[in-house]
């Protein structure tokens, strides 16, 4: 499945850019927006995994304007960012 709506079940997924290089990961999502986690810890890849909304000041609200992608495993971010 593919698309560039974000929802709770992509929390957890790699945040690639349009290269293919690994930014982050989705810690969690509020109000429709993804927030991303540019330095994530083996507690916050679990934590998101299982739905566990771990979102603090540390990371980043992802605009929807900025995803080109969302597949099964990852959020890939558009090439003209």
């Amino acid at each position: 499945m593919s698309g560039t709506t974000v929802s709770e079940s992509d929390e957890g997924k790699k945040v690639v850019n349009a290269h293919g290089d690994v930014i982050g990961i989705v810690s969690g999502v509020r109000g429709g927006t993804a927030y991303v986690d540019p330095d994530p810890g083996t507690t916050d890849k679990i934590m998101s995994k299982l739905g566990w909304n771990s979102t603090d000041e540390e990371d980043y609200p992802l605009k929807q304007s900025k995803i080109d992608v969302i597949t099964d495993d990852e959020v890939r971010l558009k090439r003209d960012l």
